[in-house]
């Protein structure tokens, strides 16, 4: 058994944990309706993946791992996770993983069922993964994988993607990661955790005010605006080659926001006197004015094909947001309700705006259609809720809130529903951002 098992597994190429499919079948998509805003969450059951070869380090694992499955898939908001004390069946006294009897597992409720054999020889961990659809008796996702004991996060985390791909047809958000502010240090730096809250690190050392944390669409670039020179100036800074730029023109430089596939951003200037939003390239020179209205107008957020252009400006005499066609340059007026709305968020489907609207003197998250039909409250009664940013497939909505009282961060489906915190850190936590996928991640 155990020679079968190295044997199958080395058919893998070791490097980027390259897999290999089997039983993969083209009729997905159909699981799991992401636009529907009562998703019924689908019952599926994860038990402890089966040793092979047992150990005190494969045992562990075989437990973490399986664990992280089931935590990393509770977090999507798909689905219902069941508690292993029902299962009717132990995987360490099943002799083969490619013979499942069905019925232990409908007659618990689980529609869905994921298994594993967990393998660990010389320092490295090989892992055989595999989604049944238990009422159709049928087997839809079936991996491979090797890598080092230390990267079975990633291992977890890309069969994840995998079965969210075939039950979704989307991808998901497994590889990206969420920059914030901190006052974790004593001062607001800009941290940077993955998108489950693991991992919080500080990106900016600055000990000074750092706010507006951007990714660049390759998630290689963070542009943020830092008073480190005692004045709000842009710093463009590149996370791996530890390289960048500073733009520092005089007046205010805020709210940058890159320009999607594009090495170059839209940011708010005061240099002419008026706060205005201008488009740079990714060094900081100025490419052309956007706006020309007087009156401060920031906070620019893209459309994902970059025709277009939210803004929030006080033109109206109110904070509101635009819409910018960048072709025509037209302006049209987005939010009506409401007589504060700021901090626009454009989702990665292109059919929404998030952003955050004032009312009885609270501020709350709301969505709004590109057309400005039928605005959306998804925040309610729960402290100041602000800055919300979309996760890269559209199904999540990471943002600030006080309502356990210093502002932390909280994530919540794209409707609004499984509201709960991501992570805290000492101090207050504000202003998230989502990444786009990490390619190289």
């Amino acid at each position: 058994m155990k020679k079968y098992f190295i044997k199958t597994i080395c058919l893998i190429v070791i490097a980027s944990f390259m897999m290999v499919g089997t039983g993969i079948c083209g009729d997905g998509y159909d699981y799991i309706d992401i636009t529907h805003p009562f998703l019924r969450k689908i019952p599926i059951a994860i038990p402890v993946f089966k040793e092979i070869y047992p150990g005190d380090d494969t045992k562990r694992l075989s437990r973490t791992a399986s664990d992280l499955l089931a935590e990393t898939l509770e977090f999507t908001g798909y689905f219902k996770i069941l508690d292993r004390d029902a299962f009717l069946v132990d995987m360490q006294t099943v002799t083969s993983l490619a013979h499942v009897n069905f019925y232990n597992w409908t007659s618990i409720g689980a529609e869905l069922l994921v298994t594993g054999g967990v393998l660990i020889q010389d320092n490295q961990v090989e892992m055989e993964l595999r989604l049944y659809d238990t009422f159709k008796e049928k087997l839809l996702v079936g991996k491979r994988y090797k890598g080092s004991i230390k990267d079975q996060r990633k291992i977890v985390r890309r069969f994840c993607s995998e079965i969210i791909f075939f039950l979704t047809g989307d991808r998901g958000f497994f590889n990206s990661e969420i920059a914030f502010v901190s006052k974790n240090s004593g001062y607001k730096e800009i941290y940077v955790c993955e998108f489950d809250g693991y991992n919080p690190r500080r990106i900016t050392h600055t000990k000074s005010i750092t706010l507006s944390p951007a990714w660049s669409s390759d998630g290689k670039w963070l542009a943020y605006t830092s008073y480190a020179k005692g004045k709000p100036d842009l710093y463009l800074k590149n996370l791996k080659q530890k390289r960048g730029a500073v733009i520092s023109k005089k007046g205010i430089n805020i709210t940058p926001a890159w320009v999607p596939n594009k090495f170059a951003l839209a940011a708010t200037l005061s240099f002419s006197g008026d706060p205005e939003i201008y488009l740079l390239t990714g060094t900081g020179k100025v490419i052309n004015r956007l706006t020309r209205k007087k009156g401060i107008d920031l906070s620019p957020t893209w459309s994902p094909d970059a025709k277009h252009m939210a803004f929030v400006s006080k033109r109206s005499g109110t904070p509101q947001i635009y819409i910018k066609n960048i072709s025509s340059g037209v302006v049209r007026r987005l939010t009506f309700q409401g007589r504060y709305n700021t901090q626009p968020s454009w989702s990665p489907k292109g059919d929404k705006v998030a952003y955050a609207g004032m009312g009885n003197g609270r501020n709350n998250i709301f969505v709004i259609g590109i057309d400005g039909q039928s605005p959306t409250q998804l925040t309610h009664d729960q402290g100041d809720n602000e800055a919300p940013s979309w996760s890269p497939d559209g199904s999540l909505i990471v943002f600030s809130s006080t309502r356990e009282g210093p502002s932390r961060i909280y994530i919540m489906t794209a409707y609004g529903t499984d509201q709960r915190r991501l992570l805290a850190l000492k101090g207050e936590q504000t202003e998230p951002d989502w990444s786009p996928r990490m390619v190289n991640n």
